[in-house]
């Protein structure tokens, strides 16, 4: 019989539920935040540590088996907090493009997923000192202006209703000027709106894949009517809504499932009021994929023979060129040129 911390996962395998181990650093433990967010997870056994990476970097790790019983583990991130964009990251037109990680991993199981092949646990550790963060982001702002990206490695939103950092996230943001964020999310949630503050600076990206996608490759994910819902409830209050259609995953008929999303997003959400979109293929560096490849044998979509490109795997040329050129095609019919973005010419208009 399963005791009240555990659950089948999708083999049917009996794990424990996530989040049923807490495990908090020596220097976070008399936080008001540790013991808010521990408020939500009264079953959950809390185990003192010194520091994260005695158990979040443990040697032979199952990535995969921890992903489906993750703990949950509240750290304090160390040394530089703010870090130059990656060249594979849009900075869309921005000259200074930075990104933030207060949390690593994902709740969400996107089978792609490059944080597969980054780390070494399954795990999610939550970093509590929000504020240096801030007053490192406030040291650049007395330089230049900064446009952040806070939620590339992670997904905020999913983890909203434990952390609120999008609540205070973006009204950090509103308090400075010189400062723009991207909240990057395939989540459905509606409930943050009505704690996020509006700003023009606080722009909301929402990745959209087909359903048949969304069903077989990323796992416990917002549904794509539920994502819409919640990008158009987004429009309705004013926010700044970003559309990614990245990464394009190849399929047999992938022509027929990304042709009758965009004609469900058309019909959805009010594309007028779109800030902006971006379209890009699957691309990932050579050891993540590999890291991958060796963890996830069944996976259709991590197997896939790629094309090696000094390091960097992708679908061959000329098949990336058809599946961005059909997408970008067809949102030309529905926002101006000059707001859609390729992730290979990032800083140039497509």
């Amino acid at each position: 019989m399963k005791s009240n911390m555990q659950y089948s996962d999708r083999a049917g395998n009996c794990l424990m539920k996530p989040f049923s181990h807490i495990y908090v650093e020596d220097r976070v433990r008399v936080l008001s935040r540790t013991a808010e967010i521990l408020k939500k997870f009264p079953n959950a056994k809390v185990i003192p540590i010194h520091h994260y990476k005695d158990v979040f970097n443990r040697r032979k790790q199952n990535y995969h088996l921890q992903h489906e019983t993750r703990a949950l583990i509240l750290a304090c991130k160390e040394g530089q907090l703010v870090y130059p964009g990656a060249p594979v990251c849009q900075s869309f037109g921005n000259e200074h493009f930075y990104y933030s990680s207060s949390m690593m991993n994902c709740v969400f199981d996107c089978e792609y997923c490059y944080l597969k092949g980054m780390y070494p646990s399954g795990n999610i550790v939550l970093f509590l000192n929000l504020e240096d963060i801030f007053r490192e982001v406030e040291t650049l702002l007395q330089k230049h202006a900064v446009y952040l990206c806070v939620s590339y490695d992670t997904d905020l939103l999913a983890m909203e209703a434990c952390t609120g950092y999008v609540r205070e996230w973006t009204r950090f943001t509103a308090e400075h000027p010189g400062l723009s964020i991207e909240i990057r999310t395939k989540s459905a949630a509606n409930f943050f709106w009505d704690t996020a503050t509006l700003s023009d600076r606080n722009i909301f990206a929402w990745t959209l894949s087909p359903e048949r996608i969304i069903r077989t490759y990323e796992h416990d994910t917002g549904s794509l009517a539920g994502r819409l819902a919640s990008i158009r409830r987004g429009l309705e209050l004013g926010f700044p809504v970003r559309l990614c259609f990245d990464p394009m995953l190849y399929c047999p008929d992938w022509k027929e499932a990304y042709g009758s999303m965009l004609e469900q997003v058309a019909c959805a959400i009010p594309m007028d009021r779109i800030r902006d979109v971006s379209v890009g293929s699957f691309r990932l560096s050579q050891e993540y994929l590999q890291a991958m490849r060796k963890n996830m044998p069944d996976s259709a979509v991590v197997q896939y023979p790629y094309v090696n490109d000094h390091g960097v795997y992708h679908y061959p040329e000329e098949l990336t060129e058809e599946m961005e050129r059909f997408l970008v095609d067809r949102l030309r019919q529905m926002v101006p040129e000059e707001q859609i973005f390729r992730w290979e010419n990032s800083d140039d208009l497509t």
